[in-house]
C-alpha cells in the first residue's frame, strides 16, 4: 500500500511512537509485506529468525522488535511490537469507511453494466464496461474490476485476508489495506469468496473462469484463462500460472507456485511447486502417471504376498 504522499521517518516514528534509525528525513512512500515490498516501503519483522530477509529485502524501512545495524541506505524503526504497529500505520492511512449506500456514490460503473437489486458496491470500486453483478454480491471498498466481467449470486469480493499473530489472550488480526483486481473478462461462479491483499493485490487475470464455491486468499495472483472448478480452496500468496487448471476439491497451501498450463486433478492437495505443462494427483501431489503406476502394483501386492509364502 502506497501512502497518498511521502511521509519522514521522523512523521511515521511520531505516528506509532517508537525510535527510528537514519536520517530524520527519510523517505517513507508506504507500507507492504515482504514478498512485494519495493524501495521506499516499510516492512515488519517480529522474529530473529526472519531478521536477514527483512533487513536484505527491497524495502528501505525495517520496523523491527530489536536495535540491529542498519544495512546502508536503509533507515530502522524500532518497535516492541511491530505487528501492532503495523496495523496501526494501516489503520491510519486507510481507516475502514463505513457505507451509507448500497452502490457507493465513489464508486465508478462502466457504461453496459447491469447491477442486480440487493448488489452491493462499495466506496471507491471502479467497474468496467459490460459486466454483470448478480444479486447479493458484495465488492467492497477499492476493488478495480475490468470489462466483461460476470460475478454470479452471493460472491464476496474483497473480504478481509486471514492472516493472526497468536497471542496469550487469543488472536490477534493483521488489517487488510489492500485490494482485490479482476482484469476482463472474468467470471466468478455463486458463493466465492476474493479475499483482499494485505498491502498489495489480490489478482485475477483477463479470461478466467471460476466456478461455485472457490475460495481464493490474500495477495493470490492467478494467471490468464485459467479453469478453477467447484469447491476449490486456494491459500494466500499463492502464484498461478497462465492456462492452469484445478479441478473440484482441490486445496492450495500458501507460498507455492502453480506453473503454466498444470492440472491438478480432483481432490488434489498442492503441497510444493508444479513442472509446467505436467498433470498431478494425489496428497501430497506426484504426477499423475507415476501415481496410477504405483496403484497398479499396489493392487498385485496382496497376489505377490500370497505366492512368496508359498516358497
Amino acid at each position: 500500500m502506497k501512502f497518498p504522499q511521502t511521509h519522514t521517518i521522523e512523521q511515521i516514528a511520531t505516528i506509532i511512537s517508537c525510535k527510528f534509525v537514519g536520517d530524520r528525513n527519510f523517505p517513507v512512500e508506504g507500507i507492504n509485506e515482504i514478498h512485494v515490498v519495493t524501495a521506499g516501503d516499510i516492512v515488519f519483522v517480529d522474529h530473529p529468525k526472519y531478521y536477514d530477509k527483512a533487513l536484505n529485502s527491497a524495502a528501505t524501512i525495517i520496523l523491527i522488535n530489536k536495535e540491529v545495524e542498519c544495512p546502508e541506505g536503509k533507515a530502522l524503526l524500532i518497535s516492541d511490537d511491530p505487528f501492532r504497529d503495523f496495523n496501526k500505520l494501516a489503520k491510519y492511512f486507510k481507516p475502514f469507511e463505513k457505507a451509507t449506500e448500497k452502490i457507493a456514490s465513489s464508486a465508478k460503473i462502466g457504461q453496459g453494466t447491469h447491477i442486480q437489486p440487493t448488489a452491493f458496491i462499495g466506496n471507491n470500486v471502479i467497474i468496467g464496461k459490460n459486466c454483470r453483478i448478480d444479486a447479493n454480491v458484495s465488492i467492497n471498498d477499492h476493488t478495480i474490476i475490468g470489462d466483461n466481467v460476470i460475478i454470479q449470486a452471493g460472491t464476496v469480493i474483497g473480504g478481509d485476508a486471514f492472516y493472526y499473530k497468536t497471542r496469550p489472550e487469543g488472536f490477534d488480526r493483521l488489517l487488510s489495506s489492500g485490494r482485490v483486481v479482476l482484469e476482463n473478462d472474468v467470471e466468478i461462479g455463486c458463493n466465492c469468496t476474493i479475499d483482499r491483499g494485505v498491502t498489495g493485490d489480490t489478482l485475477i487475470k483477463r479470461g478466467t473462469k471460476i466456478d461455485n464455491l472457490v475460495q481464493v486468499g490474500h495477495d493470490t495472483v492467478i494467471g490468464e484463462r485459467c479453469l478453477i472448478a467447484s469447491q476449490v480452496g486456494i491459500a494466500g500468496c499463492v502464484i498461478v500460472e497462465d492456462q492452469v487448471t484445478l479441478w473440484g476439491q482441490v486445496g492450495v497451501r500458501s507460498d507455492v507456485t502453480i506453473a503454466k498450463g498444470s492440472i491438478m486433478m480432483g481432490q488434489t492437495g498442492v503441497t510444493k511447486n508444479s513442472k509446467p505443462g505436467v498433470t498431478y494427483w494425489g496428497t501430497p501431489l506426484q504426477e499423475v502417471r507415476s501415481y496410477l503406476v504405483e496403484q497398479a502394483y499396489l493392487k498385485k501386492l496382496p497376489e505377490f504376498m500370497k505366492n512368496s509364502n508359498k516358497k
